[in-house]
């Protein structure tokens, strides 16, 4: 079975210790390795290498039981020696969050290790048995430390359904079927991913049978895959919002201080021709920055589309003649289909504003640095919960943040020690009704990401996993009998 990716694979994604906490290594993740606890078919927080988990009533210790007769590639056991050496040797997202609130991991026995932590924290399972982080996902110690780290990278091993045989950089990546794995032995012997960047490029491969899968087609392209009887087009489910943010709201001098300004915004904005235009109606319109899916998420009321009733908005605050706003800054991804009909719809009620499109990394860095100014179009897939989207954006000091409210900033203190979720989701819901009422945010949708599929697949995984864009579980998958 064959892929055609729109991103170049790279080293990185061998190796959970780098995890990113995005979507993109799980590409390779899901099928090389395993974690003690990961999505599943109809679980969000399945058991894996960990047959069960439980909490100690003091909320300070969880303790994981392996799985017996799990072992990697090698055929080695998977041991609690070695789920204490991957999270010490965790490196990626979250890893200096994580090992500032654990105190000690502890091999109770060969095959049950605790994780002690210094205060009761009700998010450690959202960071460590979700993709959040990859501190969850099991590498062979003995292995790692003969090899090294670039050694690990050239030739890793886990203890997943897949192994790596062959990888030529920017080109292709091939591995081949484990037998031994746990959870069932894969049905396809060898998975190839082709890297193809040109969208057009490769929906030309899956016409032409080159390839078995294609991600991410634009809106044009996934219709093409919808009108050929050959082909099945399927939008993935997963919690990547897509929305506006006033970076220069707390300045007194900015018009977009004025509440009325950024509600004027709000409504301004046509979701619903945005959705079909560039999503074939396939996304979901939000007035949220936080997915759905995502636990702890309030549904607030939507906002109309209503451009007289923006420019009266306007008028009130001061603007009658609307205003030049500066730049719209945003990643080419979001670009063209929410990027540009927001300018256009945001300028017919006279708030006049330049698309500036800057590549991926410069566009984060200089996100997270806070150097953008005026508006900025964001867009976030990170796995977690409510809480974890509020802290990153919403709160003061996170890393996207562009300044908060004192209301939200306490609120955000007292969840994070809460450990009653009933009393947790009253106060983070109450967190996102000040950020509602407030405007904090303009929401556009939820974005849906296109997978085509040719007509060799009988079983795609797509949607088997909760919140992930790919194919998976790999082990699922199955062709069609010739």
């Amino acid at each position: 079975m064959t892929w055609g990716v729109h991103v170049s694979l790279t080293p990185a994604f061998f190796d959970p210790a780098d995890a990113t906490g995005t979507a993109l290594p799980l590409m390779v993740y899901y099928a090389v390795h395993d974690a003690l606890v990961r999505p599943l078919p109809g679980q969000r927080m399945g058991a894996a290498l960990a047959q069960s988990w439980s909490q100690s009533p003091d909320g300070l210790s969880y303790e994981f039981v392996l799985r017996k007769g799990a072992k990697f590639q090698d055929g080695e056991p998977v041991t609690a020696e070695d789920v204490k050496f991957s999270f010490e040797r965790y490196r990626g997202a979250s890893a200096t969050m994580l090992k500032a609130k654990v105190a000690a991991v502890e091999i109770v026995s060969p095959g049950r290790v605790r994780f002690r932590l210094k205060q009761p924290w009700p998010d450690f399972m959202t960071f460590f048995g979700t993709p959040a982080t990859g501190a969850a996902w099991i590498v062979p110690k003995k292995y790692v430390e003969r090899v090294g780290d670039e050694g690990y990278k050239r030739a890793p091993i886990g203890a997943g359904p897949y192994r790596l045989v062959s990888f030529k950089p920017g080109v292709e990546l091939t591995l081949e079927a484990f037998d031994g794995y746990w959870r069932k032995a894969p049905a396809i012997k060898t998975l190839v991913f082709k890297v193809i960047p040109d969208d057009a490029t490769r929906l030309a491969a899956l016409k032409r049978g080159e390839v078995d899968v294609v991600y991410g087609l634009s809106g044009p392209l996934a219709e093409e895959v919808k009108r050929n009887p050959e082909l099945t087009l399927k939008a993935a489910q997963i919690p990547v919002a897509l929305w506006l943010v006033f970076a220069d709201q707390t300045d007194p001098r900015s018009p977009w201080h004025d509440r009325r300004v950024r509600l004027a915004a709000n409504l301004a904005i046509d979701r619903d021709a945005i959705n079909k235009a560039g999503y074939l109606g396939l996304g979901r319109i939000s007035s949220s920055f936080i997915p759905h899916s995502l636990e702890y998420y309030w549904d607030p009321p939507r906002y109309a589309h209503d451009p007289k009733r923006s420019r009266q908005l306007l008028a009130e605050a001061g603007y009658p003649s609307g205003f030049d706003a500066g730049e719209l800054s945003s990643e080419p991804f979001a670009g063209s289909g929410i990027g540009e009909p927001v300018v256009n719809d945001l300028t017919a009620v006279g708030i006049k504003i330049r698309l500036r499109l800057l590549e991926r990394a410069a566009f984060l860095k200089q996100f997270g640095e806070k150097t953008l100014k005026h508006v900025i179009l964001a867009g976030s897939g990170s796995p977690g919960n409510a809480a974890t989207r509020l802290e990153q954006y919403a709160v003061t000091g996170g890393l996207y943040a562009y300044g908060s409210y004192p209301e939200v900033d306490g609120l955000f203190n007292a969840q994070a020690n809460e450990l009653n979720p009933v009393a947790r989701r009253q106060i983070l819901t109450k967190m996102q009704q000040i950020i509602h009422e407030r405007v904090m945010f303009a929401p556009v949708l939820e974005y849906a990401y296109f997978v085509g599929i040719g007509p060799r697949v009988a079983v795609d995984g797509v949607n088997a996993l909760a919140d992930d864009p790919y194919t998976a579980p790999y082990e699922d998958l199955r062709l069609k009998r010739r």
